[in-house]
């Protein structure tokens, strides 16, 4: 199973990006999006360090809302 978790750019450099989430900054490839598809402010997917989708900002909150929710209930389950 994959997993790609939203992003928020927040500094773009040529193919290279700033990524951040929830406190947590990354550097991420755009080599797979299209040349200057992505800016400052945009949400991205990251899979595995490279953007693969530019996502809404109700799309990456929607998204974070379902990880927190599998995560409650993990905590719930006790596992």
């Amino acid at each position: 199973m994959c997993l790609a978790i939203p992003m928020r750019v927040v500094h773009v450099d040529q193919f290279l990006a700033r990524c951040e989430a929830r406190g947590v900054s990354r550097e991420v490839s755009l080599f797979l999006l299209p040349e200057g598809g992505v800016a400052v402010g945009d949400h991205v997917l990251v899979h595995v360090g490279y953007a693969i989708q530019v996502l809404s900002e109700p799309d990456a909150e929607a998204s974070w809302d379902l990880f927190d929710m599998m995560t409650d209930d993990q905590d719930r389950l006790g596992a």
